[in-house]
């Protein structure tokens, strides 16, 4: 099992430039992270030049990208904009590539007032697997996530419900798009993530591990200390025998402080049931 980290806490300060991905990668490597995530709003730009120097400091570091998160919103109900979200998705492949990362993750898209169920999970699945043409001849997997809400958004994702969510998945089932399994989003929307997690684990390539204070409730904490049962989470996934990297969402607010308690508490808590 491979650890990577996608900072959320970090993400003012990098986007506002007072920290650079740089400087979140050197961070990560001292702590002990196999990989770092970036998050498309952490770039400068998106352009060719600045992604091959960023790939080469990156290199120099020893750091490699295990997903760069993307906030498509395929369920937006104009049509001209919902195709505009599915060609930036080419141009983050395109930059995935250069910088050597893994994995894309992609999401449905928001829950817009005016899109219906039935339009919104034909629109992400539309989505979903438009963007997998442009994945053709590159090494770069796309990744589905049972997603919640970036603060990018005005609404919550479309498929946060757990029933909307599988749903989608049943269309894109059988396709090269993966599941990016969110430990924290079936517990916030109320669900149960051991029972999703029993639908969905044939097609899981990566975990988020993140928490949440309580069932119901999204509100990320730091990692350990709130409503998700990793043990029981991570004893299944063993079982299933999943070997896949797990990235920690760390959103809880604290620093480099929650960054390494998360690493510690993610670390210990596999092995712990990986020896068991």
């Amino acid at each position: 099992m491979k650890l990577s980290c996608l900072p959320v806490s970090y993400f003012n300060e990098i986007i506002k430039g007072k920290k650079t991905i740089l400087e979140w990668a050197i961070e990560a490597k001292e702590i002990g992270y196999d990989y770092i995530d970036l998050s498309i709003l952490l770039f400068q730009k998106i352009d060719r030049d600045y992604f091959l120097r960023l790939r080469d400091e990156l290199d120099k570091i020893g750091t490699g990208i295990a997903i760069i998160n993307a906030y498509p919103d395929f369920t937006h109900p104009n049509s001209s904009k919902r195709k505009n979200e599915l060609l930036k998705i080419k141009d983050y492949i395109k930059a995935a590539e250069i910088l050597g990362a893994k994995y894309i993750r992609l999401t449905a898209g928001q829950a817009h007032p005016e899109t219906n169920t039935s339009d919104g999970i034909t629109w992400a699945v539309e989505g979903l697997k438009g963007a997998l043409e442009f994945t053709r001849d590159t090494p770069i997997e796309l990744l589905y996530e049972n997603h919640a809400k970036p603060g990018i958004w005005d609404y919550t994702d479309f498929s946060f419900p757990v029933d909307i969510f599988l749903k989608i998945y049943e269309s894109i089932k059988g396709s090269p798009i993966k599941i990016l399994f969110d430990t924290a989003n079936p517990i916030a929307s109320g669900a149960d993530p051991l029972k999703l997690l029993d639908k969905v684990y044939r097609d899981i390539a990566c975990i988020h591990a993140a928490d949440t204070e309580a069932r119901g409730v999204f509100k990320p904490v730091v990692i350990g200390t709130g409503a998700v049962p990793f043990k029981d989470i991570f004893t299944k996934l063993k079982e299933l025998g999943f070997d896949g990297i797990i990235s920690i969402e760390e959103a809880s607010l604290t620093g480099r402080g929650g960054i390494e308690t998360a690493y510690r508490y993610i670390r210990d808590v596999w092995q712990n049931m990986a020896n068991s």
